[in-house]
């Protein structure tokens, strides 16, 4: 069955190709009701296409006289970026993101010459992504996101008003750096002045952001995701944990999960930091490598190891 896209798309055709056309034509050519005709023509109006409809029983539907749409073009290599684009931004945790890539897609595909959009419908209605790791506390609003990000663009301070994890709300002034997705959250890192140093803040908690009349500067080549891999690799937990990898860091970082620590190279091995409160839990990440691996800190994590070791040996063996 056809996307509401594709059939919203597919009434801007109909109405290209015969210029008018009743709704009564239109709902037999989509096989919908009138009334679905109606919602779709409301959407094409909300994206910006100029449609005159005429009134009574048979009444019609026509582009405005004069509007044209340019052909847009792109490479197939670009088209398949555009589409899975589109397909992966539905998981990436944003308000409002399925009816967002919606529109989006129908503003581009209402510019493109028709090889280039079955191409791109192709993908939409045939691929599907494993987004197994989306967005799991998504904000209710991009409102923050924009705000936050069109700051950081103009180094502009803020006030923010932000919600912590006890529903404890704080107002602070805040210098946006930068913002980063990671761990399937939305973070904004900049420098508190509440706090009075470096901090990142989780975006579904941002309850407002307000622009103030101060500028800031952003510390030269400062790396928003970096700094916030860090900050949450090191956590206060139970355990501080080192292992020295058997392999570089780009292979370190292949394989190991997103959150797993700081990674370090060290002349001729990876050396991970991280913390963690339930050992067992690490020992079984480190498990899964496909290398090598050293302990060096703390012995517990060493046991933690042993034990899990022992106890695959016993699973292995045949039974009696």
């Amino acid at each position: 069955m056809p996307r509401p896209t594709t059939r919203v798309l597919t009434v801007l055709e109909l109405l290209q190709t015969h210029g008018r056309m009743s709704g009564a034509e239109l709902a037999r050519r989509l096989e919908v009701d009138p009334r679905t005709v109606r919602r779709y023509i409301a959407m094409l109006e909300e994206i910006g296409i100029p449609i005159t409809a005429e009134r009574g029983r048979d009444g019609a539907y026509m582009l405005v006289a004069g509007f044209k749409l340019p052909p847009m073009m792109f490479t197939d290599d670009e088209a398949l970026a555009l589409s899975i684009g589109l397909l992966a931004v539905r998981g990436l945790g944003l308000a409002e993101a399925v009816t967002s890539v919606a529109s989006a897609q129908a503003k581009l595909e209402r510019v493109m010459p028709p090889n280039l959009k079955r191409r791109v419908r192709a993908v939409d209605e045939t691929v599907t992504l494993d987004l197994a790791r989306r967005g799991r506390d998504a904000p209710e609003s991009n409102a923050a996101l924009v705000a936050l990000s069109s700051a950081a663009q103009t180094r502009t301070r803020v006030s923010m008003r932000y919600r912590a994890s006890a529903h404890e709300e704080t107002q602070r002034d805040f210098d946006p750096y930068g913002l980063a997705y990671r761990n399937r959250r939305w973070y904004a890192v900049g420098m508190c002045h509440l706090r009075g140093g470096l901090r990142s803040f989780r975006l579904d908690r941002v309850e407002e952001v307000r622009a103030i009349a101060a500028r800031f500067t952003r510390p030269e080549g400062f790396d928003a995701l970096s700094y916030l891999a860090l900050s949450l690799a090191t956590l206060p937990r139970a355990h501080s944990i080192e292992v020295l990898l058997e392999a570089d860091l780009e292979t370190a970082r292949r394989a190991l999960f997103s959150a797993a620590g700081v990674l370090e190279w060290t002349g001729e091995r990876t050396l991970l930091r991280s913390t963690a409160d339930d050992l067992d839990w690490f020992a079984l990440e480190l498990a899964r490598l496909p290398f090598s691996f050293e302990v060096r800190a703390p012995d517990a994590l060493r046991i933690a190891v042993v034990s899990l070791a022992e106890r695959l040996l016993r699973l292995g063996r045949p039974h009696a």
